[in-house]
């Protein structure tokens, strides 16, 4: 089996306008473990777990008309957070699903604007970070 490419996905945010993204990053997650020493064991050291933690979502496109991501920033930071699910979808080169990574209780923490430079022709980037309970496999 050949593997999928990773240009080819979408994230959808539910009840907000569905956008095409160029770059997704923070799809991760990462269990802490505490060491525990056995009494007589000397030749290794148990590794017990502890808590998993999700890095925030990263999620950067070309700016659009659409206002809603930076809309929903701003009601964060008005103390109006609205927690939504969303997913992000690893596609095909048919445009058929292969992968969805389900996010649960995500709200914007960060919203970057574009640099803007007279002497550059580059799309004008818009980055939303969010934070979020979790990652799971649908």
């Amino acid at each position: 089996m050949a593997p999928y490419t990773a240009f080819n996905f979408l994230v959808e945010i539910r009840s907000l306008v569905v956008g095409r993204f160029s770059e997704v990053s923070g799809l991760q997650a990462e269990t802490e473990t505490e060491d525990y020493q056995e009494g007589g064991r000397n030749d290794f050291v148990h590794k017990l777990p502890k808590v998993t933690k999700y890095p925030n979502l990263v999620l950067k496109r070309g700016i659009t008309d659409s206002t809603d991501l930076w809309q929903w920033h701003q009601n964060v930071i008005t103390g109006r957070i609205q927690r939504q699910n969303g997913s992000v979808i690893l596609l095909d080169y048919t445009g058929s699903e292969k992968w969805r990574w389900n996010f649960t209780n995500a709200y914007p923490v960060k919203w970057v604007g574009p640099e803007l430079k007279g002497d550059s022709n580059t799309v004008a980037v818009e980055t939303l970070e969010l934070s979020h309970n979790g990652l799971s496999k649908a």
